[in-house]
């Protein structure tokens, strides 16, 4: 409700407000610097809002913020990875992170390897993995404890398109068999068209439309998703860009 983050007098996000129906794939779409991921960082407790509040599974981002990380799972933009540690080694200690009993992190290791089938490699150093595989591993890490919602910011940035496709693919299919709210931050339309049930186009830190996708091309008086934000986010970036 009216989440608003300020550095200094620069206000990075805007008097927000969502509300995001439990098990949905959302998607906040925006260019570069539109506050997608201090939202991401402020509903995951990471970073506190400047004035506002909001509360994830029912609990307050501010007062409940340990019950809120408990409860989420979040693969930052650039996530870290100890390269000297194996897949299974890495997954172990942040189960450990969690204190999640040995048995539970063994068990849940297992299961994540098998869904993202890392079979075979999952005794190998990281460093010897390739982006995409780093990118699975990541997003084992995020889902370790077994989360009921899951932040995903820029999740296939700086991959190649074929461990991009395998990426989206995996999100894809957690969005159907899991029973999990996903929240995505991008600025790749052909991404969020995929994959997102609801979508929010914010800029400059204000959300200026949220809808389906079908929703929000309909209301735009579009062809697709890429003409439908153009047009809402005005002519004002065209010639922002033309200018440059």
């Amino acid at each position: 409700n009216d989440l608003t983050k300020e550095f200094g007098k620069i206000i990075a996000v805007n008097n927000l407000n969502l509300k995001i129906p439990y098990g949905v794939t959302y998607g906040l779409l925006g260019p570069n610097g539109a506050g997608k991921t201090t939202t991401v960082r402020m509903l995951n407790s990471i970073i506190k809002p400047t004035s506002g509040s909001a509360q994830v599974v029912g609990y307050n981002i501010i007062t409940q913020s340990k019950q809120v990380k408990i409860n989420s799972g979040f693969l930052p933009e650039t996530p870290g990875l100890y390269q000297k540690l194996t897949a299974k080694e890495f997954l172990e200690f942040v189960g450990e992170l969690y204190y999640l009993p040995k048995e539970v992190i063994f068990s849940r290791i297992d299961e994540l390897i098998d869904i993202f089938d890392l079979e075979g490699r999952e005794n190998d150093l990281l460093e010897g993995y390739s982006r995409g595989m780093k990118q699975k591993v990541c997003l084992c890490a995020a889902l370790i404890q077994d989360p009921k919602i899951i932040f995903l910011d820029e999740p296939t940035s700086n991959l190649d398109p074929a461990a991009a496709r395998m990426v989206k693919d995996l999100i894809s299919d957690l969005a159907k068999k899991a029973d999990k709210t996903i929240f995505i931050c991008t600025h790749l339309l052909d991404a969020a068209e995929e994959l997102c049930d609801l979508i929010g186009i914010i800029d400059d830190g204000i959300l200026k439309v949220e809808g389906s996708p079908k929703e929000i091309i309909e209301s735009s008086k579009a062809e697709g998703l890429e003409e439908a934000y153009l047009k809402i986010m005005g002519e004002t970036r065209t010639e922002d860009l033309l200018a440059w």
